[in-house]
């Protein structure tokens, strides 16, 4: 199955390009920076990469996120997980950037972006890897700091298809962005939001109702209500599931507690994606393998993964049946 889950055609759409930091590429940028980080070796950076929580997690997201100073360093990050895309025939990404992490170091907008775009057309080029960019707002910080993002971006509009929602959860309601998202929607931007990790399922209908998202990021806690679970199913919205991100955040104990299996059973369409690979243990296909070890998945429960995961893109729908067509052909002649 290994090898199967390897092969096949896939996309990623939920993961986050600050949480792609592998701790040598780190080192080496802090380095390069002469920066000074709070670990004397990539052994350390590793060690370090074990939480309880998301704050946990967030805190020395951050701290790693502080290293990316110039346009190079983060051309270097991207494409470095773009090479990694291409080596697990993952042929489409949707990459998440938080430009308040930089902006509020220093950092321009313009540099961010530049840097990760320029890594986003050279990958499309060489890898054969399309990718879009998803503009995510920071929900620990103000609506306030977070039109002052959408002000940034918007001479750089046709390098971003849509925004998000991500950092801590509890305590920062979808509602809280209501504003700033109408507005967003109004300079052409997708709503999408994180909704239902550590939230509960109040959570996800304020992100599907208020917000108006048209996918849903986690929404594991969906599962508390089923009203809402109809709804979900109802307006056709997909849940970017994350396992090892689950597991490492302590969301769910254990993979074999994982909800996706019971999700998929409901009618909710789930797609597989990393989310933070460098801290949360496993690439794309790694969490393809452990959920489907843990969940005794068939083939079949993997190409309806993967073709969720095409289906329920952002891409236009010709470019999309183009990669569900190889997906096709290529579980006829592998299953």
């Amino acid at each position: 199955m290994k090898s199967f889950i390897a092969q096949l055609p896939k996309a990623e759409l939920h993961l986050h390009i600050e949480g792609t930091f592998e701790p040598s590429l780190m080192f080496e940028i802090a380095n390069r920076n002469n920066i000074s980080i709070p670990f004397n070796s990539v052994e350390e950076i590793e060690k370090a990469y074990k939480f309880d929580c998301l704050q946990d997690f967030l805190d020395i997201y951050y701290q790693g996120a502080g290293v990316l100073i110039h346009e190079q360093d983060f051309y270097d990050l991207t494409y470095s997980y773009l090479e990694k895309c291409a080596a697990q025939n993952v042929r489409h990404t949707e990459i998440m950037f938080d430009p308040q992490t930089h902006t509020e170091r220093g950092v321009s907008f313009d540099t961010v972006i530049n840097g990760i775009v320029r890594a986003c057309e050279d990958a499309k080029e060489k890898l054969g890897v399309s990718s879009l960019l998803i503009m995510s707002y920071l929900r620990h910080l103000s609506e306030e700091a977070a039109f002052e993002t959408l002000k940034h971006s918007l001479p750089h509009k046709e390098k971003i298809t849509a925004i998000g929602l991500d950092s801590s959860e509890k305590g920062n309601p979808p509602s809280k962005f209501k504003n700033v998202f109408e507005a967003s929607v109004k300079e052409g931007y997708i709503p999408l939001a994180h909704a239902g990790e550590e939230g509960d399922a109040d959570y996800v209908w304020e992100a599907i109702d208020i917000l108006g998202i048209k996918r849903i990021d986690h929404g594991n806690n969906s599962l508390q209500d089923d009203k809402l679970v109809e709804e979900i199913v109802k307006r056709d919205l997909a849940l970017t599931v994350c396992p090892l991100s689950n597991t490492a955040l302590q969301v769910v104990k254990d993979l074999k507690e994982h909800p996706l299996k019971i999700m998929m059973d409901k009618g909710l369409n789930v797609t597989i994606n990393s989310d933070d690979p460098a801290y949360f243990g496993g690439q794309v296909n790694k969490n393809y393998e452990e959920i489907h070890e843990a969940l005794d998945l068939t083939k079949e429960d993997l190409y309806k993964l993967a073709k969720n995961s095409f289906k329920y893109s952002l891409l236009d729908e010709e470019t999309k049946q183009k990669y569900i067509d190889e997906l096709e052909s290529f579980y006829k002649e592998n299953k």
